[in-house]
């Protein structure tokens, strides 16, 4: 593999680990690009840097503080990096409307990622919220 996909997953691991783990407004401001897109926002929501924000920091967050990161799989080809992954987490605040349960959840994703100069620049996910959405309503 050449050195820039793996510079391209380091990359996508540091916005994992340093802006969905932890909060850092700093990395977030450094890896993404003013013109993101990300095709998978929520219908109505911004598709930009402000809805990826938006989702990270008042949706999930605040319903899941203790939020991590658990990256299982990457693959990098050309500009893009498809990640797999486990986001593990206790639901502890309002999430969607459903107060909180104290419930343990495990998040999981596919994430591509298109990157250019090094910051994210398009962004395409699927994930299993919504039959988490379904478990925390029970």
């Amino acid at each position: 593999m050449n050195l820039t996909m793996e510079g391209n997953k380091q990359i996508v691991r540091r916005f994992n680990y340093e802006f969905v783990e932890h909060g850092d407004m700093n990395s977030f401001n450094e890896l993404v690009a003013d013109n993101v897109y990300n095709h998978s926002a929520p219908a109505a929501s911004s598709t930009g840097p402000d809805g990826m924000i938006y989702f990270i920091n008042v949706v999930l967050r605040s319903a899941f503080p203790d939020l991590k990161v658990e990256i299982l799989d990457q693959i990098a080809e050309g500009d893009r990096v498809v990640t797999r992954k486990i986001l593990h987490a206790t639901h502890s605040g309002d999430f969607m409307g459903i107060a909180p349960s104290n419930k343990k959840v495990s998040i999981h994703v596919i994430d591509i990622i298109r990157l250019s100069d090094g910051r994210y620049v398009e962004h395409w996910g699927m994930s299993n919220l919504a039959d988490i959405v379904k478990e925390l309503s029970i």
